[in-house]
């Protein structure tokens, strides 16, 4: 069995999708979720469906090493990231080379760095004036949003789409996408 461990920063939507994606798979389950933020609601997701939920804070993850022991404990396998918010530290990043992976609500290297996540995003996009978006998948690196991209899905940006509509297509695209994704990669290591 395959230990999947999610790090997160908000709702927790992904997150979710994932957990429930492999909640009946035989080769990978979701063991451990962590947030850099106490009242995340992705900490009640994790929680509610079974899953070791925890909040990390900028000493534990920087500093002292206690996320990487707390996902080397977890037996972590793939770290996936789900609208985690900070820079990942080169350690962890050295430790889950290759396994180590993240979604980004736009087509990069367009509309991506530091800065660029959520709503951010999507109106970048439309004030860019741009006639598809998507999401993209990528391996994670020392750079936000600059690792080599796995997987891109796209969609058109509608003549009156406006930040929420834009949105909640490229959600569908993530729910769709993400677990099939991590399920394919786990697959290979």
């Amino acid at each position: 069995m395959k230990h999947i461990s999610i790090l997160a920063s908000g709702a927790g939507t992904n997150a979710e999708n994932i957990i429930r994606h492999f909640s009946n798979d035989n080769n990978a389950k979701v063991t451990l979720v962590l947030s850099n933020k106490p009242q995340a609601k992705v900490l009640e997701r994790a929680a509610a469906l079974g899953v070791d939920s925890f909040f990390f804070d900028r000493s534990q993850f920087y500093e002292t090493g206690e996320v990487q022991m707390m996902l080397q404990r977890k037996h972590t396998d793939m770290l996936v990231l789900a609208g985690f918010l900070w820079l990942v530290p080169g350690q962890l990043i050295e430790t889950f080379r290759g396994r180590i992976i993240n979604i980004h609500p736009a087509l990069l290297p367009r509309f991506g760095g530091k800065g660029m996540y959520g709503d951010r995003v999507h109106r970048a996009v439309l004030d860019a004036g741009s006639t598809e978006s998507g999401i993209t998948i990528h391996y994670v690196n020392e750079h936000y949003d600059s690792g080599d991209i796995i997987f891109q899905a796209r969609c058109p940006v509608l003549p009156g789409d406006d930040v929420q509509s834009l949105a909640a297509r490229i959600h569908a695209l993530e729910y769709e996408h993400y677990p099939a994704v991590i399920s394919r990669l786990i697959d290979g290591i």
